[in-house]
């Protein structure tokens, strides 16, 4: 299931058009647009993180955790500051975010302005699911190593980023993490997007 499946069955998609005053289909054309990029910026962080999944499951909490994904929810006005952090820490700064937006407005053919106020709260929105995820499995992580949140976790970046959620059900779960969230391989689409800026801010 793509996580923007996923945020739309938990009303995210449609808390969203609703603040923003747009139809659910432009918040999804949108989400659609905008997600593969937050997860890349993710599945960076957790490259990026000593612990690997491990240190993300910590950064999800630092960022807000799962109420994140309660603010953008909730019936009052979502408080984008917490989203632009979250930007912030997997875009690394405000260029990337306003490319990330324009490559969303190319791909989706919606404007731009629009997608620069739903990134942030989209970010929530997936922070505060991945944090959920990563923090609900975690009891059961006690008994099962190999069944636990960050296992959840590493799956659910594998799988959203088209890595293999299968490879790693008979090798051991660091293997398994890996190899689900794809942590070698090369598809990532934030670095296509950063290349672009890259050659902008040159």
């Amino acid at each position: 299931m793509q996580i923007t499946d996923i945020l739309a069955q938990m009303g995210g998609l449609q808390s969203i058009a609703k603040e923003l005053g747009v139809s659910e289909t432009q918040a999804t054309s949108a989400a659609e647009a905008l997600a593969p990029a937050i997860l890349g910026g993710f599945k960076k962080q957790a490259q990026s993180q000593p612990g690997g999944l491990e240190g993300l499951g910590g950064l999800l909490g630092q960022l807000g955790g799962g109420g994140l994904l309660e603010q953008v929810l909730g019936p009052q006005p979502t408080d984008v500051s917490r989203g632009n952090d979250v930007l912030g820490q997997i875009f690394g700064s405000k260029d990337v975010s306003r490319a990330v937006a324009q490559n969303a407005a190319t791909q989706s053919g919606l404007d731009p302005s629009l997608l620069k106020k739903m990134l942030p709260m989209l970010a929530m929105l997936v922070t505060g699911y991945m944090a959920k995820q990563a923090g609900g499995g975690a009891a059961s992580a006690q008994q099962d190593p190999s069944a636990g949140g960050l296992g959840g976790l590493g799956g659910l970046l594998g799988g959203l980023l088209g890595g293999g959620g299968g490879a790693g059900q008979g090798a051991p779960a660091s293997g398994g993490l890996a190899s689900m969230l794809d942590l070698n391989g090369d598809g990532n689409p934030l670095d296509d997007i950063m290349g672009m800026v890259g050659k902008v801010i040159r």
